[in-house]
């Protein structure tokens, strides 16, 4: 069976559809997918495939959710209600317990903490709570001597940075989010998915790998009690299932600004948009200062928790030097677990959505997506 594929888009992004649609006739008869794509705050690409989904079915965003913690990081940054280079303690003085005090919330944003976990591990509950997360947080001693390297804080950098803005505004991340970007935009993206939406979303699917795939994932094994473990919760006396992480309703409830976020196509590429660009009758979220700020690389090289090369920026990860060199200087957004990817090119005034059911091998940006940024990319600087 061949899959349908639903959608539209602009003169001169017929390309992108052809991509899409060669992509999805090579996938498996239970392929769900969207791509959306803006260019100058104008939506040019919106495809969706899949039986049962269309373009506003919610995904699980998995940390594709960071960049929308972090989007709200850089407004109370730009406005002066944060500063990068204070302290962490000065807004969170319990933060100091353990060695900690010395750290800035700059060095806090690009992964510096050594704060990937607890020795112990979360509970269910906690994990989707992140007032809980950073409570326990607060007490433990970082896994590095803070600001000498970098890891990826998987679980725990939103409740992190969200008990900084939690401490600095009063409300929580999730709350300033809702206010200042999801609801003005109307954006399907959603740090906390009301019970209304509930029967829109579509429950991750478990990966299948090939016995290839799986003979690569069993071949690298992380131990127990192995960084990666702490940084994944795999340590817990309940293990953490990421594949089944946010079809828990108390996930997708408390959207947990890690890991918690629920979001379609559309609402991944237009929060972007909306960051970088005019859209409808609102000015950029960000001026071009704080996008420079923000997308520049503050962390490069081997990432002590992924074993791998990484390059984060202020939260977000530098998308030009992690997957796609070819974009423009400053890139800057987040993929997701399940394979779902979101960025903002603002030299080429590009944001690009993509979401999908099924969680990808091997985890992280499905490799499908390489192909579509591409077609995407060349058809924006060639309009």
């Amino acid at each position: 069976m061949t899959l349908r594929i639903h959608g539209t888009v602009a003169d001169g992004f017929d390309t992108v559809r052809e991509e899409f649609a060669a992509f999805v006739a090579g996938e498996q008869p239970d392929y769900e997918g969207q791509l959306c794509a803006y260019v100058d705050g104008r939506r040019v690409v919106d495809l969706w495939a899949g039986d049962g989904a269309d373009a506003t079915s919610l995904y699980a965003a998995y940390s594709s959710t960071k960049g929308a913690a972090h989007l709200v990081v850089a407004l109370l940054v730009q406005e002066g209600t944060l500063e990068l280079d204070r302290k962490v303690t000065y807004y969170w003085p319990e933060f100091g317990a353990e060695g900690k005090g010395a750290l800035t919330l700059r060095e806090l944003l690009a992964h510096r903490a050594g704060l990937v976990g607890t020795d112990t591990g979360f509970t269910p509950a906690e994990l989707a709570d992140d007032r809980q997360i950073a409570e326990r947080l607060a007490d433990q001693r970082p896994f590095w001597r803070p600001g000498t390297a970098f890891g990826y804080h998987a679980m725990v950098i939103g409740a992190l940075t969200g008990e900084v803005v939690r401490r600095a505004t009063g409300r929580t991340l999730q709350e300033v989010y809702e206010e200042r970007v999801r609801a003005p935009y109307a954006l399907d993206f959603h740090l906390g998915l009301p019970a209304a939406h509930e029967h829109r979303f579509r429950s991750t699917l478990p990966m299948a790998p090939t016995p290839e795939q799986r003979a690569l994932l069993d071949a690298s094994p992380a131990g127990p009690q192995s960084l990666s473990a702490v940084a994944f919760n795999r340590h817990a006396a309940l293990p953490t299932d990421l594949e089944s992480l946010p079809n828990e309703r108390l996930v997708r409830e408390k959207g947990p600004a890690s890991v918690g976020g629920v979001a379609s196509a559309r609402g991944l590429a237009g929060m972007y948009a909306a960051a970088i660009s005019e859209v409808g009758e609102h000015a950029p979220l960000l001026k071009p200062d704080t996008v420079a700020e923000f997308g520049q690389i503050h962390s490069v090289g081997h990432d002590l928790v992924s074993r791998v090369h990484k390059a984060f920026g202020l939260g977000f990860q530098a998308t030009a030097d992690t997957a796609y060199p070819f974009l423009g200087a400053g890139s800057f957004g987040h993929s997701g677990a399940a394979g779902s990817q979101a960025f903002a090119d603002p030299r080429a005034g590009l944001a690009y959505g993509y979401t999908r059911r099924r969680f990808a091998f091997p985890g992280g940006a499905a490799p499908e997506n390489e192909r579509l940024v591409l077609a995407v990319h060349r058809a924006a600087l060639a309009r």
